[in-house]
């Protein structure tokens, strides 16, 4: 045995005095993080329930912004850059999505402007954080990087707020990941995720079915009428995609009166009232008495104002839906029978009336109440808290970088910072002017880049459409009209009917190659990459007139971390 005073004592001594403190189990035990990003109102939307019911959970929750944890503001530049390109040349965004969804994920760009984000969100969670939940791609992919270098030790989850899964939600490194319904967990297995739990979504208990007398109150209080059917029409907190065309349709095909919510788009619902739409609306704080007091749900993204209808019993339709990941969601709603796609204007009037007072609602009220079956006890809340209790298994480091990678990533700060900024400032400048320059020329795009950059104040002379850029301009020769226009000599670009009413293929004009990175986080055209045609779910679409911008632009779906590995 040893005396005391040798080196044998000597070098237990050290090696208790060098190692960490572990962590107190009851510290773990009490605290979750949430991250989600401020673009649009969705991804937000579902981290605040969560919130609210880890809270009455007895869990603490800290609530982060991933935008926020971009260095130099670059998170308000993405998100202002791209309302802007959204704004101007939705088309592009279609472009951008159908690619990375055949990549599978972002490029370079991309990754190395999350990356900026990885040690920033450590230094943002509390030390007794157990758990991390993300309710955007962008965050997910953020955390799953830190989660394979073994720079996080505790369980990720990811919430799949949309019905349909780009690939850029599905990120290495994430634990587990959260579905609504069985569809959008099958695209997310068939993405690369490992464990997926079909848990149901998740809205604020206020959305759910209404009394008679609620709903007479309900229209009362906003000056609706009393008998006549209602069909709300939403497009999400920005008021995108084409919102006017869209509510002088439902008017004049005679289903249903049109209720509109245009969000923060305070100057569509001003024109709307000029258009003799009486009850249009900007922001509405009480959206479940305006469910109560609806008869069906028209919508053009299928985000959560989708989920919140389902669970105030409304029977829900997609119509003239927006690029990306609207068309995607409409398909995955209605291959889960939970909402029907009207793809063809003619069957507008038909299908409102069997949604309102037909065999076809009376299904489609009982599939999205059947969503929430699963709750209290099986809801996403529920499987947040029960991973947080039990953990999971720390998944393998990665092996060691080699020497020049180790070195490269010794950089000092400022030069890291100064070329993230760098690089977001030329992504978002390609990521925009590509997309203008496909669809405009000569002094048209000189107005186009001056107007996508003051969006607040027009100019007077000008009366574009707000929900339509491509309404009140004139195309340029040799251009078809649409807000996908191509260039002279270049095809109908995504969104832009063609002279015979089918949809162009998107493809860039002669000699001109079309990339495709990360577009919410301003990822641009790529050298080498073509963008290739869009689906066929846009060209049917788009062939009956459905052109609009995406309601929910997240950084989530345009813009990715490291793409999947195989």
């Amino acid at each position: 045995m040893p005396h005391l005073g040798s080196t044998v004592h000597l070098r237990a001594l050290a090696a208790a005095a060098l190692r960490p403190e572990p962590v107190p189990p009851t510290a773990r035990a009490e605290r979750v993080a949430i991250v989600s990003a401020s673009i649009g109102a969705g991804h937000d939307g579902a981290a605040a329930e969560l919130d609210r019911r880890l809270t009455d959970r007895g869990l603490t929750v800290d609530r982060l912004d991933l935008l926020d944890l971009l260095p130099a503001r670059i998170g308000r530049l993405v998100r202002d850059g791209y309302h802007s390109m959204l704004v101007q040349a939705p088309w592009a965004y279609q472009r951008i999505y159908r690619s990375t969804e055949r990549a599978g994920g972002g490029g370079p760009l991309a990754r190395a402007l999350l990356r900026t984000a990885e040690q920033r969100m450590l230094d943002a969670l509390h030390p007794g954080t157990g758990a991390v939940v993300s309710t955007y791609p962008g965050a997910s992919r953020v955390l799953g990087g830190l989660r394979l270098g073994g720079r996080l030790s505790v369980p990720v989850l990811t919430y799949l707020t949309d019905f349909s899964v780009h690939p850029l939600w599905v990120a290495d490194g994430v634990d587990v990941h959260l579905a609504a319904h069985a569809v959008p967990a099958a695209q997310a297995r068939a993405a690369g995720a490992r464990d997926v739990r079909v848990c149901g979504p998740v809205v604020d208990p206020r959305f759910r079915p209404g009394t008679d007398d609620e709903r007479a109150a309900a229209r009362a209080r906003f000056g609706l009428p009393a008998n006549a059917p209602l069909a709300l029409l939403v497009a999400g907190s920005w008021g995108v995609g084409p919102v006017r065309q869209v509510a002088l349709e439902l008017r004049d095909c005679g289903a249903a009166v049109p209720v509109v919510v245009c969000g923060r788009n305070t100057a569509l619902a001003e024109r709307l009232r000029a258009d003799g739409i009486e009850h249009a609306f900007g922001w509405v704080d009480d959206m479940p008495a305006l469910l109560h007091a609806a008869d069906v749900l028209v919508q053009n993204a299928g985000g959560l104002s989708s989920l919140e209808a389902f669970a105030a019993g409304l029977p829900v339709a997609s119509y003239r839906c927006i690029p990306g990941h609207g068309l995607t969601n409409a398909a995955a709603l209605e291959e889960a029978g939970a909402a029907v796609w009207i793809r063809e204007p003619d069957q507008l009037k038909a299908v409102l009336w069997d949604l309102i007072d037909g065999p076809l609602g009376r299904r489609g009220r009982a599939a999205g109440r059947g969503l929430f079956a699963a709750e209290p006890d099986g809801g996403p809340a529920a499987e947040i808290a029960r991973v947080h209790a039990t953990g999971l298994p720390q998944p393998l480091p990665l092996p060691p970088l080699p020497l020049r990678a180790a070195v490269r990533r010794r950089r000092p700060r400022a030069r890291r910072l100064v070329a993230t900024t760098a690089a977001a400032s030329a992504v978002w400048a390609c990521a925009v002017g590509t997309g203008i320059a496909t669809a405009y020329d000569g002094p048209d795009m000189l107005h186009a880049i001056g107007h996508g950059l003051d969006l607040e104040d027009p100019d007077p002379g000008q009366t574009p459409d707000t929900d339509d850029p491509a309404q009140g301009r004139t195309p340029v020769p040799g251009q078809t009209a649409g807000t996908g226009a191509s260039a002279p000599g270049g095809t109908a670009g995504a969104g832009a009917p063609t002279p015979d009413g089918t949809a162009g293929t998107g493809a860039p004009a002669p000699g001109r190659t079309t990339g495709a990175e990360d577009s919410t986080l301003g990822q641009a055209v790529g050298a080498g990459q073509t963008a290739g045609a869009e689906s066929p779910a846009l060209s049917r679409t788009v062939g009956a007139g459905q052109t609009a911008t995406p309601e929910s632009p997240a950084l989530s779906q345009a813009a990715g971390a490291e793409g999947r590995r195989s």
